[in-house]
């Protein structure tokens, strides 16, 4: 078995997507073609390649890619965004090399953060990397308008590059850390940015579609405007998605109920050396 780091080409980035299908797959019996991977995906592969390439390594054997990490370092915050083994291959140590590489890349990074799946398996691998599991919810479902609360008077408008700085020091403030190069990617893959700045405090949210992407706000009542205004433009028609609420984000819960959306569990956030950011709403990708 060979391990390499992933290179920034569009060859390596459709390589560890067809792994992360294969690995993620539920099992059937007439699985089908893989589906195509989405230019965020593709795209996520190759920023990391290029801002992370001692975090991003792929494992080979017979000619084949057999797994995939991919993490990144953010102002001494580390973060793995993706994990995946090819189910013919596990059981063989292939995970274990690959996250030994990842976690290389963390030393001297003194805070940790990691969206995980329900798996036992990576609940297990992150616990023992010294991860604080904290159980987390997913919102879901069609938004009732008639539950959208006037929104008072704090503002919310559209953002982009410009507002760079503000976005940096929201992030820095919640979680002791800047997104960074991230935020480029991001402004150029999610529909909109939301931006809340007002005597109140500050914060913005992604939105994509349906599904609430990340968001960060310096007091509770700004997170929950910009959780309510991110909702109100989910397009008629389409579910709405909130993901990775944890008991600290009771905010969100209680918004996500005044308009309809009906919670479950799924998943945990997990966090080392830290505590949970809040308020704060991760993105499974960057966190």
């Amino acid at each position: 078995m060979i391990l390499r780091q992933v290179r920034d080409t569009a060859a390596d980035a459709e390589v560890v997507q067809e792994l992360s299908f294969a690995a993620f797959a539920a099992p059937s019996d007439d699985p089908g073609p893989p589906p195509r991977p989405t230019p965020l995906q593709l795209a996520r592969t190759r920023h990391l390649a290029r801002t992370d390439p001692g975090g991003c390594w792929l494992a080979e054997s017979g000619g084949q890619a057999v797994g995939v990490v991919l993490s990144m370092r953010r102002e001494g915050l580390w973060m793995p965004s993706l994990f995946a083994v090819r189910p013919s291959a596990q059981g063989r140590g292939v995970g274990r090399l690959l996250f030994e590489q990842a976690l290389a890349h963390a030393r001297g990074c003194l805070r940790g953060m990691v969206c995980v799946s329900g798996s036992p398996a990576a609940a297990r691998r992150y616990r023992q990397a010294g991860f604080t599991l904290h159980p987390a919810m997913r919102l879901a479902g069609r938004v009732d308008r008639d539950g959208l609360l006037d929104p008072g008077d704090i503002p919310v408008h559209r953002g982009n590059a410009t507002h760079r700085h503000l976005l940096d020091s929201v992030d820095r403030r919640l979680r002791g850390s800047a997104h960074g190069p991230d935020h480029e990617l991001m402004l150029g893959h999610f529909e909109e940015l939301l931006i809340a700045d007002a005597l109140a405090g500050s914060g913005y949210c992604y939105r994509d579609g349906g599904t609430v992407r990340l968001l960060a706000a310096t007091t509770k009542r700004i997170a929950a405007r910009l959780l309510r205004e991110a909702l109100a433009r989910v397009p008629d028609g389409v579910e709405a998605r909130v993901e990775y609420l944890t008991a600290e984000q009771e905010w969100a819960l209680d918004v996500g109920l005044e308009v309809g959306l009906t919670p479950e569990t799924r998943g945990f956030v997990g966090l080392r050396g830290m505590r949970p950011p809040m308020p704060y709403l991760p993105s499974g990708a960057f966190l």
